[in-house]
């Protein structure tokens, strides 16, 4: 096994195991749909974790995605790497929680800036560069909804000041974009792969591909549309969530279970799982009472 998924396994492991002993310590406080709510930290942070360990073992490739006028480029994949782990372990034991959310969030935000919008406007034609750019858009977005969260703190813990209401709705405004925009792509583009529309065929030993790809592509804008007017908002990113966690499930846990030590399919996998994590993060911030109170 390469060393490279060697680590991504046990990153994966690790991160799952203590997420499970925190959240069945969590689960008998929900109820009903809301049980799935603490999962949505679990499937953000299991992946950040993967993708932290990639630091330290495809050092130079990534080295190679910073852009030129950015100094020590092999200095800030390591310390990247080492944040996002750092980050995935305190959100899941909610230990600084926000602090880490809120980090993970502003770095994903400068990834936008200064490397996935540069590249989408240099390829203005080509959608993928789009939907990677929106990709981490939205993965900021959860991570800023957790940040936000007056649930990602101990209940023992006073709740700090809530955010002003136009900061407050950012991270639904970056998920509601990339959603509704990956939705128009579903259904312009039935045979990608559904969930994060990337440049990658779904395969055809999958039934129901093509019907889950138009399934999942209306439940993105409705949902993204929801999300964009401040509509039945958690409701939608439930449901979303719920559906992207059924292409988890569906399309590229298959697709692991085929190539277990797939580099390609390992990451398909993991990405999106952290678009369904993010989702469900969004989900989770909004109360219960002001939600039903805006629709």
């Amino acid at each position: 096994m390469p060393a490279t998924v060697f680590w991504i396994y046990v990153c994966a492991s690790l991160l799952f195991i203590i997420g499970l002993i925190k959240i069945f310590g969590e689960l008998p406080q929900e109820h009903g749909v809301d049980k799935v709510m603490p999962f949505g930290r679990l499937f953000f942070s299991i992946p950040l974790a993967v993708f932290g360990s990639e630091h330290f073992t495809l050092t130079e490739g990534i080295a190679r995605l910073v852009p030129r006028w950015i100094p020590a480029h092999t200095f800030w994949v390591y310390l990247v790497g080492l944040a996002f782990l750092c980050a995935a372990l305190s959100m899941v034991v909610l230990v600084q929680a926000r602090l880490a959310a809120a980090l993970v969030g502003m770095t994903l935000l400068i990834f936008v800036l200064v490397m996935d919008i540069p590249a989408a406007v240099a390829n203005p034609h080509n959608r993928f560069f789009w939907a990677l750019a929106l990709r981490q858009l939205a993965f900021s977005g959860g991570a800023f909804a957790l940040a936000m969260s007056p649930r990602s703190t101990r209940p023992r813990q006073p709740s700090p000041a809530q955010p002003p209401a136009a900061l407050a709705a950012l991270p639904r405004f970056f998920v509601g974009i990339a959603s509704l925009f990956y939705g128009v792509e579903h259904l312009l583009h039935p045979e990608y792969v559904p969930g994060v529309p990337l440049q990658k065929l779904a395969p055809e030993w999958i039934h129901g591909r093509i019907f889950l790809s138009y399934f999942v592509g209306v439940i993105l804008i409705l949902a993204g549309v929801c999300l964009l007017v401040n509509k039945k908002t958690r409701m939608a990113a439930t449901f979303l969530g719920l559906t992207i966690l059924l292409t988890v499930l569906w399309i590229y846990l298959p697709m692991l279970l085929r190539a277990p030590t797939d580099l390609v399919a390992l990451n398909f996998f993991f990405d999106t799982l952290l678009f369904c994590g993010a989702i469900l993060l969004l989900a989770n911030a909004m109360d219960k009472e002001t939600a039903a109170a805006r629709t």
